[in-house]
């Protein structure tokens, strides 16, 4: 979907006179405040009840001056922006004292992004002459699930005229339809590279491109900087999740029926394709593609779809393990976080 000029025209001066806007970009909608404006970034917070040491990226056009935003610019750095900017990678790197602690969680790091929807990139080149930063964590609740359409993002902050959020741009569906990978470029003398939260980039194309294998996040790793969405639990819809591995399925479906447990079902595999409709209980059965990155498109919509349906229960059945799954598998292991003995709780109700 193109972007209107005058849309866009208006939604960078409601940014630039310190409001919110919700815009999309090619991973999900983005709720985006000047980022250089310390009140307008701390409206970011209250609306989405985020706290406030979770960092915020910070989106910026194609041509900006990072220096502006970052205190030293590696040359791995400049690899990965010729490699996959525009695109769904974001760099952590040492922030540039003039940059507001708040939008980096109090951190001395900052995470940056040129964003590739063609929305996002109108509105960042009208913002500040395409020199302003737009500092932008998912559009919706703190540990919900992220949207991927305007609409999604109206579901979760309402209609109401005192809404703090001034203008919701509708960009359609978003292509990747999960955030973006993060990679941390901050600790390259001691640690190297290291992919904080996994996305559609994957780690063997980040390898290919810095001629070296990135290191991945692990819980002894107290020095990694925090980054949005590293949380255990989140990612989340409101009824409980559990993941299940294929041959384990069927079982587990048969037992919910017996005991007149009401669930709606994600499955990819076309073995299972019918299987909710034979099943009494099943309220909703979501069949999605068993390939990674269309997998990847449908997921929040689906798992939004699912979450309306007032069941007990939400059953998925565990994606395929390998590179180009990472990051589908993140979020939907934080996304079950909380639940991991609901099905046992249910069955002896």
């Amino acid at each position: 979907m193109m972007p209107d000029i005058q849309e866009i025209q208006r939604a960078a001066r409601l940014l630039e006179q310190g409001k919110l806007v919700a815009f999309p970009t090619e991973t999900v909608y983005g709720l985006g405040a000047d980022a250089s404006n310390p009140q307008a970034v701390a409206a970011i917070f209250t609306a989405k009840g985020r706290p406030s040491n979770h960092p915020i990226i910070v989106h910026v056009a194609h041509n900006a001056d990072l220096t502006r935003w970052a205190s030293h610019i590696p040359e791995e750095a400049h690899l990965l922006i010729n490699a996959f900017w525009p695109g769904p990678l974001t760099l952590i790197l040492p922030r540039a004292d003039s940059v507001p602690a708040a939008v980096a969680g109090g951190q001395n790091s900052i995470g940056l992004r040129c964003p590739a929807h063609p929305m996002a990139r109108a509105l960042l080149a009208e913002f500040r002459h395409g020199q302003g930063g737009i500092a932008a964590p998912s559009a919706n609740r703190f540990g919900h699930v992220s949207p991927t359409t305007a609409q999604h993002v109206l579901d979760e902050f309402g209609y109401t005229t005192d809404s703090l959020i001034a203008c919701v741009l509708d960009g359609g569906q978003s292509d990747v339809g999960i955030e973006s990978t993060i990679v941390d470029l901050t600790r390259l003398d001691t640690v190297g590279p290291v992919v904080l939260r996994p996305g559609q980039i994957s780690v063997t194309q980040l390898a290919q491109c810095l001629g070296r294998m990135p290191g991945l996040p692990t819980s002894s790793d107290v020095a990694a900087p925090r980054v949005s969405g590293s949380l255990e639990a989140h990612y989340a819809p409101k009824t409980p999740l559990v993941l299940i591995d294929t041959a384990e399925l069927v079982p587990l479906l048969q037992r919910l029926d017996s005991a007149g447990v009401t669930y709606g079902l994600m499955q990819y595999s076309s073995l299972y394709s019918s299987l909710a409709s034979e099943q009494q209980h099943a309220v909703a059965n979501e069949q999605l593609p068993d390939d990674a990155y269309a997998y990847a498109h449908r997921l929040y919509a689906s798992l939004r779809i699912l979450d309306t349906q007032n069941t007990a229960l939400i059953v998925i059945e565990r994606p395929p393990t390998g590179d180009e799954w990472q990051g589908v598998n993140d979020r939907l292991r934080r996304a079950a976080f909380d639940s991991s003995d609901i099905v046992e709780r249910l069955l002896k109700r």
